[in-house]
């Protein structure tokens, strides 16, 4: 949880651990251990109305979920290319979430774009919970290397904010467990309560802007191009197949 209980201008904090001692016996939590904690933490499950209405009222503008769900812990339920901008032109981030498409198409891998409501915008890769986190993972840096080999003047794969140079950083790391990102049509505490965004590949182009789709309208581009996100959740890849594919493809660099 994101929770920002004296307004966007004022700080805010993450919360991931809750005191059971101190919450509703209604709400429902979810213990797990995590390696860098040394130690369970238990997370709230929000998965209906009431739930998402008590994360409000603690000031919780921003949802931040897993990647995967308390049925498949250790499976994620999708991989994620996250690219963040460096101070560099949202266009550009646009050119390189269409050459992250072209790489996936190359491998016939459906893939899906959200903004983030923030500065950047996330591809999506549908798992439907069949491969754990580090082979995920091994999937992002392939496509993420990959990405940055063709553009390498406008794009970093290094984590040091300090040496991506004015470069959008393609963030494959998201897919380690425990990490979270706003969640599709989360409201993010900008100016404005932007919102991220599920897209249809042809608005990713050079008139998108993040700050387009907020809380006063995304209910009805929902009820007019209903639910862009559910494809995420659908059948997933085949992943044997496509490492066949990225060793046969003579396009695609082998890692």
């Amino acid at each position: 949880m994101n929770r920002f209980p004296n307004g966007i201008k004022k700080p805010g904090f993450y919360q991931k651990d809750v005191d059971t001692t101190k919450i509703p016996a209604w709400l429902k939590t979810e213990k797990i251990y995590l390696d860098s904690n040394k130690d369970y933490i238990n997370y709230l499950i929000c998965n209906d109305k009431s739930t998402l209405l008590y994360m409000a009222n603690l000031g919780c503008i921003e949802l931040n979920p897993w990647n995967s769900t308390i049925q498949k812990v250790e499976t994620p339920d999708w991989v994620v290319i996250d690219l963040d901008p460096e101070q560099i032109d949202f266009r550009e981030v646009v050119k390189v979430a269409l050459l992250v498409k072209n790489v996936l198409d190359e491998l016939s891998v459906p893939c899906y774009c959200r903004t983030s409501g923030s500065t950047g915008l996330h591809v999506y890769v549908p798992l439907a919970a069949q491969y754990d986190y580090e082979t995920a993972k091994l999937l992002a840096k392939v496509v993420a290397t990959e990405v940055n080999v063709r553009s390498p003047k406008t794009t970093s794969i290094v984590r040091a904010v300090q040496q991506r140079q004015q470069r959008v950083y393609i963030d494959y790391l998201q897919n380690s467990r425990v990490q979270t990102l706003a969640a599709p049509y989360s409201v993010r505490p900008k100016p404005g309560a932007t919102v991220s965004a599920p897209l249809e590949w042809d608005e990713v182009n050079s008139t998108l802007s993040p700050a387009q789709f907020t809380i006063n309208n995304m209910l009805k581009r929902i009820s007019q191009k209903g639910d862009l996100w559910k494809p995420v959740l659908g059948k997933g890849i085949d992943l044997d197949k496509i490492i066949k594919g990225v060793s046969a493809h003579t396009g695609i660099t082998q890692h």
